[in-house]
């Protein structure tokens, strides 16, 4: 009889594994839908604003053509999403698309939409807050909060290569070679504490914060397709998003 018992109750032992184990895959299942479904949809609007919007200027222009390219990765990163934080970080690619979409409208004098949800790296980076104008190297750069002949090329805002760009209008897309890199040149952060240092509504850009890890040994160039997986828009809280957003 003791052993028919032990048999009983390890039957029903593996059966109650068994149980849980699936409801929990199938738990996992039902998120990763949910996800992908969330992401699909961001996609998706972020296309309709691609394809039926065209610049009129060169910083509209310049924006939208950003816009396209996260589109296009937010494409290339959905056919791969085989797990959760991969979805959401196709939402995250979607959701700067949209970003690059509401500064090209502004750019064209329309109406740019309700305002999008900021990831917490956009919100530790601030945002230009003046014009500003600076010679590094030589070299002639100018950042402002509003989009112009001498500022035609909008950043969202976030961290790159561990560093905070802040959100606004520049001259010419400087942080662009660290995504490629993954690390920041000594010229460059010259040209981050000169351009922002004193600035209101952005962080402590100063030399004396700049770690040794955080600076490249090597060219800036490369290609910059290789942009293209950038992780500086994360950390969004999607709870938020299920309202409308339509432009």
């Amino acid at each position: 009889m003791g052993a028919i018992v032990w048999v009983v109750v390890l039957v029903l032992l593996v059966a109650g594994v068994f149980y849980l184990v699936s409801q929990s895959n199938a738990r996992k299942a039902r998120e990763l839908d949910d996800a992908k479904a969330e992401a699909r949809r961001w996609v998706e609007r972020l296309g309709g604003q691609v394809m039926s919007l065209t610049g009129t200027n060169a910083a509209s222009t310049q924006a939208m053509a950003d816009a396209s390219e996260r589109f296009t990765a937010a494409g290339s990163q959905m056919e791969q999403a085989r797990t959760i934080p991969q979805a959401r970080l196709v939402t995250e690619t979607a959701m700067e698309g949209l970003h690059y979409v509401r500064a090209a409208r502004e750019a064209m004098g329309m109406d740019p939409g309700p305002a999008l949800p900021e990831s917490a790296s956009q919100k530790q980076a601030g945002a230009v807050s003046e014009d500003r104008q600076v010679s590094v190297e030589g070299h002639q750069y100018a950042a402002s909060p509003h989009s112009g002949s001498g500022t035609p090329y909008y950043y969202p805002g976030g961290m790159v290569a561990g560093r905070p760009v802040p959100r606004g209008w520049y001259s010419e897309p400087w942080w662009k070679p660290a995504l490629v890199a993954g690390a920041w040149g000594v010229g460059t952060f010259l040209l981050m504490d000169a351009m922002f240092s004193g600035m209101h509504g952005i962080g402590d850009y100063g030399m004396a914060d700049m770690g040794a890890g955080d600076i490249g040994a090597g060219d800036f160039g490369g290609d910059m397709s290789g942009a293209a997986d950038m992780g500086d828009a994360g950390g969004f809280d999607f709870g938020d998003m299920g309202g409308g957003f339509d432009f």
